[in-house]
């Protein structure tokens, strides 16, 4: 049984995973290739210019699909699992969430949930080198509020430390959604817990602050894309890395996808995800709360800026941004 509040080693076997996307001059076109054989039913829908391809509606053999392969795992129930992307360099960064908006304990991570319906971890991969690893042995045991990953921790590996994430978060928990966001952004829990709660038609929801970025062909840049000749000049519509969400009807569909048979960038995994979601009959819903530059009284996450992908200094922002009474000031943010 997995208990709520506890450290989980996640070891996942489970290679590289790639969608096949198809391009042309004239329009942009999503081709799914086999994707899931021997575990859906009939893949619908055609190939041609702005036609969506949607996944065959079969509710009870989808989750029968996900029970055959997660077992009998009794899942930690909640509305919401938010996944903290950290790295071993990133320790600053996570002693000031811990002193802002997440608590530095296994009570106050309880009353968290409880209040919000919202269940957080840091996520991190492994390390080869002998004293990072030490290091976080003596964090994980002091705060234990880590979920670990078996891979590499670098940025080459951030689109195949997504696919586990999710797929390990999903193998743990029965959430409504699945949140990835980074250690660098100052965050209102009881805000995004309002934003996930909302009624929704479409059991398929992507939510974030959606762009079209450009496709960055030079090497020499951090976001350089070597799948860049499938690409046209501009990506298709995409959530932003920093925060996002996936409901359950989207997860359940990843995990039970063979692992060979996703489309797998370099490091940009915001514009992997999107490319997914262009093959899933979701809703793109696009929230300006989620990147705002500053505090307000909706704000839902702070770090938008045109200079950095997150706050500039986020060690010593986070700490600002709580001081301030309309950045931390709620009955949520009192109880903890």
């Amino acid at each position: 049984m997995v208990k709520p509040f506890s450290f989980h080693v996640l070891y996942s076997k489970r290679q590289p995973t790639s969608f096949p996307i198809f391009f042309n001059r004239n329009c942009l076109a999503i081709g799914i290739i086999c994707v899931l054989l021997g575990y859906f039913g009939n893949l619908y829908g055609s190939y041609k210019c702005f036609q969506t391809v949607f996944w065959d509606e079969n509710r009870e053999e989808t989750q029968s699909s996900v029970i055959e392969v997660l077992g009998e795992t009794e899942r930690h129930k909640a509305m919401a699992f938010v996944g903290i992307y950290t790295g071993f360099s990133s320790v600053g960064r996570r002693e000031a969430l811990r002193k802002t908006w997440m608590p530095s304990d296994q009570d106050g991570l309880k009353r968290l949930e409880e209040t919000t319906g919202l269940a957080f971890r840091f996520v991190i991969g492994r390390s080869s080198n002998s004293s990072k690893k030490a290091a976080l042995g003596k964090e994980i045991q002091k705060y234990d509020d880590f979920l670990l990953l078996d891979i590499e921790d670098n940025y080459n590996n951030l689109c195949l430390k997504t696919i586990i994430f999710f797929k390990e978060a999903f193998r743990l928990y029965d959430c409504s959604f699945y949140v990835k966001m980074d250690d660098d952004i100052y965050l209102r829990p009881d805000r995004l817990s309002l934003l996930l709660g909302k009624k929704r038609s479409n059991p398929r929801n992507y939510i974030g602050c959606m762009k079209n970025g450009y496709v960055v062909k030079d090497p020499n840049h951090k976001w350089y894309e070597p799948n860049f000749h499938l690409l046209a000049s501009e990506y298709y519509l995409y959530a932003f890395g920093s925060i996002y969400a996936l409901s359950s009807d989207i997860i359940s569909r990843l995990v039970l996808v063979k692992n060979d048979r996703f489309r797998m960038f370099r490091g940009n995994e915001d514009a992997m995800i999107g490319s997914w979601m262009l093959a899933m009959d979701v809703d793109h819903e696009h929230e300006n709360e989620l990147c705002r530059t500053q505090c307000t009284t909706s704000s839902i996450s702070i770090w938008g800026t045109a200079m950095c992908s997150g706050l500039c200094h986020p060690e010593q922002q986070l700490i600002q941004l709580h001081k301030m009474d309309i950045c931390s000031n709620s009955s949520t943010m009192h109880d903890l």
